[in-house]
């Protein structure tokens, strides 16, 4: 690896902007925005309907950018930092893999930067504000039944997923119904990603909804002028983190949201940042097009000015006989249909993606060949990727084609919905045009839940989808009838949007009998092993 100062000063970086920590890691002060002189082109990778395995999104993005750099472009990328909790549990790191990783992994994997800390620790400052306020006379009169505002934690554990405060007595106040959601689904990661400046970032904390008073009014964290002293902990933070990748290419990484419960994607300042400094930039938007890259386009794009050059579905062989059904010709092309549903999703929006198929060893001439076929017969421009066992060498075909996308890249974006539609309107135009179901059901919870956001004035606000990963429609593939169920839905004030749940979705994981963890070692050196 090159000392990370080399890789900030190749951008134009000027040093007084870099905060190092180490050899291999550092932050960008904000002020480092105001120099850059480049209008970067954004390319967006999403995939298929991930499995269980996973497609290999990010280690293309990381070999595509490695590609990049091969053919001479100056290129960085943006992706999202990883939570601790898949990697202690069941599917590991997420810095990508073989030849294309973005390095120092083990630490990137663990504490970083201190970012996700911090993130933690501002949350649980404002919950446990919240106890203090209503402990000390509860000037706000904020009823204990109704706060909104959970506590977090970045580890698997269902123990935290309903719990009882104070059961050691009175003197620790009232008897309260709490609950723990992962880092990734705090509000307080969200609204670090939609950050422009410091300004944004205490007013985004300060209308945050903890709760309603027992007269049914909002509470706000500003109420409790708490803003201020999360901002506090915050302020190194909201810096985004540059390393790098096994090939030298600049990687901003900042923020980790989950892409089935939050928006799936790194901070808007990572990828302002990595625009100015570079002609290109790849980032990835979690999960299939139907979750990280609706949200990136409806909402990501909008909020943060952020134009989109080309987009880029990552699919696998293997993906496609797990959907389909059976690990012959007739699964690949059952399964088909599902990379079809995504890569329509994208032209509806008004981009020609490029699929990427990244192959694995075990794909057969023969296969290939088949699905082949299928892409050339829809129309369906693509390229094999090979950059876990070849690096950027890996994708030059592909990195090429995509190349060429960005250079016909249009402005005339078909979002799915206006941010002043109605609430179950946006909901129904994501369920029939980019889910493809055949009609949105909701229970009465969610028309309740619907109601009160929009009698407080919430109705103009963007939509976040919290969703099973696994299918188009959210229902378990072998149950798939074509509805949406819409269960309930939440705002997130301060972030500014309004979080849709369809069926239980899991906002705290737990770690499965045999954690990853049980694998992990360390040896007399410092080394970390098994951390992948």
């Amino acid at each position: 690896m090159e000392n990370i100062m080399d890789i900030a000063a190749n951008l134009g970086i000027d040093r007084e902007y870099i905060d190092n920590y180490g050899k291999y890691m550092a932050k960008i002060s904000l002020k480092a925005l105001d120099k850059g002189n480049k209008n970067g082109k954004l390319i967006l990778v999403t995939a298929m309907t991930p499995t269980k395995y996973g497609e290999g999104k990010t280690t293309n993005t990381i070999g595509l950018s490695q590609a990049f750099k091969k053919l001479g472009k100056n290129v960085s990328i943006s992706i999202r930092e990883p939570s601790m909790g898949p990697c202690f549990g069941v599917k590991g790191g997420a810095t990508g893999g073989g030849k294309s990783k973005v390095e120092p992994s083990d630490k990137i994997n663990l504490l970083f930067t201190g970012d996700f800390p911090a993130i933690t620790g501002a949350h649980n400052l404002l919950s446990s504000m919240i106890q203090n306020h209503i402990y000390h006379g509860n000037q706000l009169k904020i009823d204990p039944e109704k706060i909104t505002f959970p506590r977090t934690i970045d580890m698997n554990d269902r123990s935290l997923r309903d719990m009882i405060l104070n059961a050691g007595g009175k003197e620790n106040g009232p008897l309260t119904r709490d609950s723990f959601v992962i880092t990734p689904a705090s509000e307080i990661m969200a609204i670090m990603g939609f950050s422009m400046d410091y300004d944004d970032l205490v007013r985004r904390l300060s209308k945050i909804l903890i709760g309603y008073d027992i007269n049914g009014k909002p509470v706000y964290s500003g109420d409790l002028k708490a803003e201020g002293a999360m901002a506090a902990i915050l302020s190194d933070a909201i810096k985004p983190n540059i390393v790098q990748t096994t090939e030298g290419v600049p990687a901003f990484i900042h923020t980790g949201p989950f892409g089935n419960i939050a928006h799936g994607t790194s901070s808007i300042l990572a990828a302002k940042m990595a625009m100015k400094y570079s002609d290109y930039v790849i980032t990835e938007a979690g999960f299939g097009s139907d979750l990280g890259a609706e949200k990136f386009i409806n909402m990501v794009s909008r909020i943060g000015n952020l134009k989109i050059s080309a987009v880029v579905i990552v699919a696998t062989i293997r993906a496609m006989k797990l959907l389909g059904g059976s690990e012959d010709k007739n699964g690949i092309a059952s399964g088909f249909n599902n990379l079809k549903r995504h890569y329509d999703n994208l032209t509806r929006f008004g981009f020609h993606p490029v699929v990427a198929i990244n192959k694995f060893s075990n794909d057969t001439e023969e296969e290939i060949q088949f699905l082949d076929g299928m892409l050339k017969k829809n129309n369906m421009e693509y390229q094999l990727s090979e950059v876990f066992m070849k690096g950027g060498d890996g994708a030059l075909s592909l990195a090429k084609t995509v190349l060429e996308k960005c250079e016909k890249t249009t402005d005339n974006i078909k979002y799915t919905y206006n941010f002043d539609d109605g609430i179950r309107e946006k909901i129904e135009s994501i369920g029939l045009n980019i889910y493809g179901v055949n009609r949105v059901e909701f229970s009465k919870k969610a028309l309740s839940d619907i109601r009160r956001m929009e009698k407080n004035g919430y109705a103009g606000l963007p939509i976040c989808m919290a969703k099973s990963q696994y299918s188009l429609s959210g229902n378990p593939l072998e149950n798939d009838d074509n509805i949406l169920r819409v269960t309930s839905a939440s705002v997130s004030s301060g972030a500014g949007f309004i979080v849709v749940y369809s069926g239980d979705i899991m906002t705290m994981p737990g770690l499965p009998k045999e954690p990853a963890a049980c694998n992990i070692h360390i040896d007399g050196e410092g080394t970390i092993y098994n951390l992948e």
